[in-house]
């Protein structure tokens, strides 16, 4: 699927903070599916020592699960309560049968995006919007709906409102500012926040910790390992997932 990321991650003592995305998870032998966070989680609440994990972007994943991603905000669910349990069986022995688990993450997903069709236009229109800064009720008359329309839509396509995912968006562009080790209130200024102690208050209420803390403990830090989204078939394993 366009932008979606496939990654690895043994980093069980890592905090998962709100990024606009979901993601389908391979945990010990098992699928799992995590909705779009609202503010810090632990990767522990999902007991494993190893993660692999499929990103999509924000607005993607509804399409591609059949569930409005409202009904996922801040949970990890298995994919057999989304999903009929033979199915979600039959999936999991597949991509049991790849050397690499993201590998069959992937198959999965080109499968079912192939069955379910392209994910509603207006979760990307949005979310370049919120990206490029625009006001909601900017966004909602360039997009032809009322304020409480677009809430409704945005909802089902990325779990909260379109308030909140610019909030989200914002902290992911402040972070990355973070990690490059710019001042905060550069950060604070070329993230779009009104001064550095609105950005703290952001960063806080989002995350849990202090752009100073998130700075300390990003340094050094391995994060999730990325992949190539073309890597080969498992021998004697079908191309369907």
């Amino acid at each position: 699927m366009p932008g979606a990321v496939v990654w690895r991650s043994r980093g069980a003592g890592s905090v998962v903070l709100p990024d606009g995305c979901m993601d389908l998870l391979w945990v010990g032998g098992r699928l799992l599916v995590a909705g779009p966070d609202t503010g810090p989680h632990p990767a522990g609440e999902v007991p494993g020592d190893a993660f692999v994990g499929l990103r999509l972007p924000p607005g993607t994943a509804p399409a591609l699960l059949g569930v409005p991603a409202h009904e996922l905000r801040d949970r990890r669910v298995e994919l057999a309560g989304l999903w009929p349990g033979a199915e979600v069986r039959r999936l999991t022995e597949r991509i049991g049968a790849y050397e690499d688990p993201r590998t069959g993450l992937e198959a999965l997903a080109r499968v079912r995006a192939a069955a379910a069709g392209p994910p509603d236009p207006l979760a990307a229109e949005v979310t370049a919007r919120l990206r490029a800064g625009e006001s909601v009720a900017g966004i909602a008359g360039a997009v032809g709906l009322g304020e409480r329309q677009l809430r409704r839509r945005s909802l089902d396509a990325f779990g909260y409102g379109p308030r909140t995912l610019g909030r989200v968006l914002r902290l992911q562009r402040a972070l990355a500012l973070v990690r490059r080790g710019l001042p905060q209130a550069q950060v604070a200024h070329l993230a779009g926040y009104a001064d550095q102690a609105h950005l703290a208050r952001e960063v806080r209420a989002l995350t849990g910790t202090t752009p100073r803390a998130y700075a300390a403990g990003s340094e050094g830090s391995e994060g999730v390992e990325g992949a190539n989204s073309e890597i080969p078939e498992p021998s004697g394993s079908s191309t369907t997932a």
